[in-house]
């Protein structure tokens, strides 16, 4: 591809995806289906509560367990429910090239704004390999796409030629850093790509060095002071964003404090808001206990959240 593609109908258009994300649960049956009605509210409520976007089956709605066609209805459902005030971002990681592809051309034809691509997890390809099934995604669609990073999951990191090699795209415009590397964010600022936090409590750091935003997880619960976080950075208020943060830092640690965090305390935090009406994940994943439950209210609590 060698076009930019046209920015998000939904938000400004210096940053197209927009500056809060949320990388949103998927809401489950008690049969273990998908509840596409459960994932719509979630995506709703999302919206309702500062979010300028969602990122729909990352590995925090449980990608590695959903087959291409529970994607798409998971996606047409948040498509339908919040597409037409909000950025859709679907997330097309898997660890085969093939899967990914077929992932990216079903989300172009549902019509969402940009996909998410993750390195492949577990394969652990060089960087070669990486470039590979990057180019092979970006050559399959025309939404844009955003790079993400993330080596505590997939055990590589994407180094700086890799990313150079991809700015050939015009539309791989975006990259979501979970390395904590925050001097290299700067660098890929400098490449052209809008550059995401990936990690909550780095958000601040990401900002100082020139990313535009967050992809989060906690704004399941906190979405709103998230937002109001990153405003207050963006008008030269970095006093008031300090204060935000260090006010959800209890949050941070109850929702990322746990082994199996992302899925399990996004859907658990939903139920103590009265989003959902239960914490269901998929296998191999197992739902909190009532202990973890208590103190993952413990810690939202003390952010003011619950």
């Amino acid at each position: 591809m060698s076009e930019r593609s046209e920015p998000s109908k939904h938000v400004s258009t210096d940053v197209p995806f927009g500056r809060l994300l949320t990388a949103m649960a998927t809401a489950f049956h008690e049969d273990g289906g998908v509840d596409l009605d459960g994932t719509a509210r979630i995506a709703a409520h999302l919206v309702d509560h500062g979010n300028d976007g969602v990122v729909v089956s990352g590995t925090t709605g449980e990608s590695p367990t959903t087959s291409v066609a529970e994607d798409g209805e998971i996606l047409r459902a948040v498509q339908d429910a919040v597409g037409d005030r909000a950025t859709v971002i679907a997330g097309v990681g898997t660890n085969a090239t093939a899967h990914s592809v077929e992932l990216a051309r079903q989300a172009e034809k549902i019509g969402v704004d940009g996909v998410l691509l993750v390195s492949p997890y577990y394969n652990k390809p060089g960087q070669v390999g990486l470039r590979h099934h990057f180019a092979s995604v970006a050559e399959a669609t025309d939404l844009p796409v955003m790079l993400y990073d993330v080596p505590g999951r997939t055990a590589s990191l994407i180094e700086l030629e890799t990313y150079e090699a991809m700015r050939r795209y015009d539309h791989v415009t975006s990259v979501k850093d979970a390395t904590g590397l925050l001097p290299r964010a700067a660098q890929l600022v400098e490449m052209g790509f809008d550059v995401y936090s990936g990690d909550d409590v780095a958000t601040l750091g990401y900002l100082a060095y020139g990313g535009v935003g967050l992809v989060s997880v906690v704004g399941h619960a906190a979405g709103d002071q998230l937002a109001s976080m990153i405003d207050a950075w963006f008008r030269g208020d970095h006093a008031e964003a300090l204060r935000i943060h260090t006010a959800l830092v209890p949050a941070f640690e109850a929702v990322m404090g746990v082994p199996n965090y992302g899925a399990t305390t996004a859907k658990a935090a939903l139920e103590l808001l009265g989003v959902l009406d239960n914490r269901r994940v998929r296998g191999p994943l197992v739902a909190l206990d009532d202990h973890e439950v208590a103190a993952l209210r413990t810690g939202l609590a003390v952010a003011g959240l619950v």
